[in-house]
């Protein structure tokens, strides 16, 4: 069994966050959206990993080499972003003929990964949408096997949306169909989509069940990605756990749930809820929530309120909500 996750995009919306990261190692409830990834997996016994990087790919290979330094893992490299199905299909000779999920890189989703890898067909994770039209998008039959699979379509004939999580038995299969699939006209943005190809598997007779996911978590916006971090902290927050998270810092008032990362220097402020700050982060007479703090960031009387603050960046006397990039350096005071 192996895992891919395609993790090459430029993370365009969230800029200009991603202007020196990649968007899978923004941090979120601790770890990074890629870690939570990557963790869920391998909680489920996945044990091998094919990354596709590109957009500051040697970023993600230190962080995995780092923080997963016994994971089997292998790097593939897709120089032009050309979509899913040109990323999954440079992982051909990587996977060869084993089964794989594939995970795309910025979707973090609640459900049972161990079930689904037991399963004997092949499998989508889908989510009803109030507007499909703008996702991969899955028509059922009455027991939940995919009967049709369409990209973005401007008539909807489902509203379940296809949430970027597969289980894919016939590997096989699934690379012919990339294979003829690169091989037409791509689409007028000059990609090609994984779900046009999983449609031809489907018209060639192999089946595939959908199941729904409880969570999705879609972290490729700032206001998502900050739902997401509060709704992860609350589940840690609630988890059992042998030892209780616990912070001791001057004059300074934590209101659960927040995660803060070691090395960090905070005097007197309010923090919390929902705050995920990095390592080595200071701050002092400050207030915030419902926010993501980078490593080594420095904070100095500021009010923020559903922001995001990059890595390095220093700021100094603000009340607003921001969203700023690595390496920034700001006083407004």
């Amino acid at each position: 069994m192996k895992a891919i996750i395609p993790v090459a995009g430029a993370g365009t919306k969230l800029r200009p966050l991603t202007y020196t990261q990649p968007k899978a190692l923004i941090p979120i409830a601790g770890k990074t959206i890629l870690g939570v990834i990557v963790d869920q997996l391998i909680d489920a016994g996945v044990t091998e990993f094919v990354f596709v990087i590109g957009y500051l790919g040697e970023k993600i290979q230190r962080y995995i080499d780092k923080t997963y330094p016994h994971l089997k893992h292998t790097f593939v490299t897709q120089n032009d972003r050309r979509g899913t199905g040109h990323a999954i299909w440079l992982t051909k000779n990587a996977v060869q003929n084993d089964e794989v999920m594939i995970v795309l890189g910025d979707t973090v989703c609640d459900y049972n990964v161990k079930d689904i890898l037991s399963s004997d067909v092949s499998q989508i994770g889908v989510r009803k949408v109030d507007d499909p039209r703008s996702f991969g998008v899955a028509e059922l039959n009455d027991k939940d096997v995919v009967i049709r699979m369409v990209e973005k379509p401007l008539m909807p004939k489902s509203n379940m949306a296809m949430v970027g999580i597969y289980y894919i038995r016939e590997t096989e299969s699934m690379y012919a169909a990339l294979e003829k699939h690169l091989g037409d006209k791509a689409d007028e943005n000059g990609e090609y989509h994984l779900t046009n190809a999983l449609q031809h598997m489907v018209e060639n007779g192999i089946k595939f069940h959908a199941f729904r996911v409880t969570n999705w978590f879609d972290c490729g916006k700032k206001e998502t990605l900050l739902s997401t971090n509060a709704i992860l902290l609350k589940q840690m927050e609630e988890a059992p756990r042998k030892q209780p998270l616990a912070y001791d810092f001057d004059t300074t008032v934590i209101i659960p749930p927040v995660n803060i990362a070691e090395g960090c220097s905070i005097r007197h402020c309010i923090i919390g809820p929902n705050v995920t700050i990095g390592e080595y982060t200071k701050m002092e007479s400050s207030i915030i929530k419902d926010s993501i703090i980078g490593s080594y960031a420095e904070l100095q009387q500021v009010v923020l309120n559903s922001s995001i603050i990059g890595n390095d960046a220093y700021v100094r006397g603000l009340s607003q909500s921001l969203n700023i990039g690595d390496n920034t350096e700001i006083d407004l005071g």
